[in-house]
């Protein structure tokens, strides 16, 4: 269990008090479990907010009468969106369940939070063009790979050298969203420069070595099982951090990889120049590598593969996004027989018509 001292961010429902040990419980059962940074965050932080909406009861004096008003309040007073109350929920039964290890009974009462149905924004090939024109050096290269591979930006920040496979023509995504490994193509375009990128990457390394740096952080324990691992070349980060930074679990110095804000500031600020007039984000080069894949002719469940999606109907979205307006349905305006270039108007057709003798 870690101590307080070493924990960030606590509850804060007790200024005045020692940490309270239900926090530690809550952070002890996510690490154990494995879960994810941002996991852990967004979960502290769903805990805290239902313990402040009930005044700081604790919650085994409450259950699931107290978690639905909480529910209820984020999608009527919150006017939060359905996948956002959805995680309270998920962060609410974790701490129940896996933590109190109290049962809950089904929460039919919960007023649920609508869930629109959202076509993604893609971008045409011109466009993506024009975007990755607008960017520079690493971040053009970062780009390259979320529209080439359709890797999503903490897949692409996260990569390990020993991740790109050159000589296959591929990439292995290390515990990608579900906490699951797969493997995508390594477009050829780019091989020039990310080995030169590669080149530079060891370089800094080598600098790192030398000032007693160099180790990265591992996942789970091989830094136990291989403590000279953290060092070797095949562990470093593809995208470094341009900086040397702390972390806030492990207290670890090094060099982490690239933060996530900057490349969506440096993807957002391409997109406004290029004069695209979209909406147009990080992930939007994951939506344009899928759907040009299935405009050029593969099959849905190659693309679903490559995607990591675990059910094809997620990427069967993007054939709604390959319909041209309507479903591909041809406009009447568009056919050969409406003349756009015809000079009479609809009343001279009505006069014509009525000088004609009858049949």
């Amino acid at each position: 269990m870690s101590s307080p001292a070493t924990i960030p961010s606590p509850l804060g429902l007790f200024p005045d008090r020692p940490q309270p040990r239900l926090y530690d419980r809550v952070i002890e059962v996510l690490r154990v479990a494995h879960y994810s940074r941002r996991t852990e965050d967004a979960y502290v932080g769903w805990i805290r907010r239902f313990l402040e909406f009930h005044h700081g009861r604790h919650p085994r004096l409450m259950a699931e009468t107290e978690v639905t008003a909480f529910l209820s309040h984020l999608a009527v007073a919150g006017n939060v969106s359905a996948s956002t109350q959805n995680q309270a929920l998920a962060a609410l039964l974790f701490l129940y369940q896996q933590v109190l290890e109290v049962k809950l009974d089904w929460l039919n009462d919960v007023v649920r939070a609508k869930r629109p149905k959202r076509l993604p924004v893609v971008l045409s090939r011109d466009e993506v063009r024009g975007v990755l024109a607008e960017l520079d050096g690493s971040y053009r290269l970062m780009g390259s790979l979320l529209y080439g591979s359709g890797l999503r930006l903490l897949e692409c920040l996260r990569l390990r050298v020993k991740d790109v496979d050159f000589a296959l023509g591929q990439i292995v995504v290390r515990e990608g969203k579900g906490n699951k490994d797969r493997r995508t193509m390594l477009p050829t375009a780019v091989v020039p420069d990310l080995q030169a990128h590669l080149r530079g990457v060891h370089t800094l390394h080598q600098q790192d070595l030398g000032k007693g740096l160099g180790a990265v952080l591992l996942p789970h324990a091989l830094d136990r099982k291989l403590p000279a691992a953290a060092k070797d070349w095949c562990w470093q980060y593809v995208f470094p951090s341009t900086t040397i930074s702390r972390d806030p679990r492990s207290s670890h110095r090094g060099r982490h990889h690239a933060h996530e804000a900057s490349v969506s500031r440096a993807i957002t600020a391409a997109v406004r120049k290029s004069g695209i007039p979209k909406r147009a984000t990080s992930h939007t080069f994951r939506h344009s590598f899928a759907t040009h894949l299935l405009e050029d002719g593969y099959d849905i469940r190659t693309v679903q593969e490559l995607l990591g999606h675990a059910s094809v109907e997620t990427t069967m979205i993007y054939t709604h996004v390959l319909n041209k307006g309507g479903r591909g349905v041809t406009s009447p305006l568009d056919s050969p027989q409406f003349d756009s270039r015809a000079t009479l108007t609809f009343r001279d057709i009505v006069r014509l018509r009525a000088n004609q003798p009858e049949t």
